[in-house]
């Protein structure tokens, strides 16, 4: 009966214009998407790209794609993309989890005023680190390998946020029986703690994904050679040589440069919600 006079109630005048709202916002933000496949699709934009702008192709053809399909180069960009992208995601869960449990659970001198140090490191832009970052990397002969690409990936302070909130809500009690039972500190996170992550390390995945695959401004000062660059450099480099002289092309290349990030985030957008909502953001 309940289930039956929630479905059948009429949504009220705030609820309507909420969903119009958001609709339209939703409009606005993927009509860029839509108008970049659909010139993918264009198998004139080589030549003009379409004017005024049209979310259908006029002259449907996959031309564009099976050109990005036979391109080494992109292939290329894919792995080394893939390569820093897996690494950075392995180095930043790991030492995320590490770091919450350690501020969560953990009991040692200065615990706090280190935690406002990690927090207060997402405060500084990357463009404030750029020169510090260089010449460290530059003093070790590390630039143009993965590594600069991949280190910087251990310090990632939203991560380690998130960790620590959602340690926050497991109970201590799961601590001290195994310190009862006694089981050392690292035997208790891996064997007790650890299996019960699952919704926050997803995240922190999905979240350090994103951020390496899509990183541009490091790589770029970084990386010099052709042979090590990834996907957002190849693609800006690309645009920059043929402008828009090659658009269809271009925004095929730009389509199958997305790709990977929008199928892991459709499929694992739900774990980002559940671990948000079980960490505790908003406060208690």
């Amino acid at each position: 009966m309940k289930t039956t006079s929630v479905l059948s109630r009429k949504p009220s005048l705030i609820e309507i214009v909420i969903f119009v709202t958001l609709f339209v916002l939703s409009v606005i933000m993927i009509s860029p998407f839509l108008w970049m496949l659909s010139i993918g699709f264009e198998r004139t934009a080589n030549l003009q790209p379409p004017f005024p702008p049209s979310f259908f192709p006029k002259q449907p053809s996959i031309f564009n794609y099976e050109l990005v399909l036979e391109n080494a180069t992109l292939f290329k960009s894919y792995l080394n993309s893939g390569f820093v992208a897996i690494c950075a995601v392995c180095l930043s869960v790991a030492s995320s989890l590490l770091a919450g449990y350690a501020f969560s659970k953990g009991q040692f001198y200065g615990k706090k005023v280190l935690f406002l140090v990690v927090l207060g490191t997402m405060m500084i832009p990357m463009e404030t680190r750029l020169i510090p970052l260089f010449s460290m990397f530059n003093k070790f002969g590390l630039i143009n390998t993965y590594v600069p690409l991949i280190a910087p990936a251990i310090l990632y302070g939203f991560g380690i946020l998130l960790s620590k909130q959602y340690f926050d809500q497991l109970p201590d009690s799961l601590r001290e029986a195994a310190q009862i039972d006694g089981s050392s500190e690292k035997r208790t996170f891996f064997q007790i703690y650890l299996p019960l992550t699952g919704p926050i390390t997803a995240t922190l995945a999905i979240l350090s994904f994103l951020d390496s695959w899509n990183a541009f401004l490091w790589p770029l000062v970084v990386i010099n050679d052709h042979a090590l660059r990834t996907i957002p450099l190849f693609l800006a480099s690309f645009s920059f040589e043929n402008g828009t002289r090659l658009g269809g092309l271009t925004m095929a290349l730009a389509t199958a440069s997305i790709l990977p990030i929008v199928v892991v985030f459709l499929f694992l957008q739900k774990y980002i919600i559940r671990s948000i909502a079980l960490s505790g953001l908003k406060g208690e």
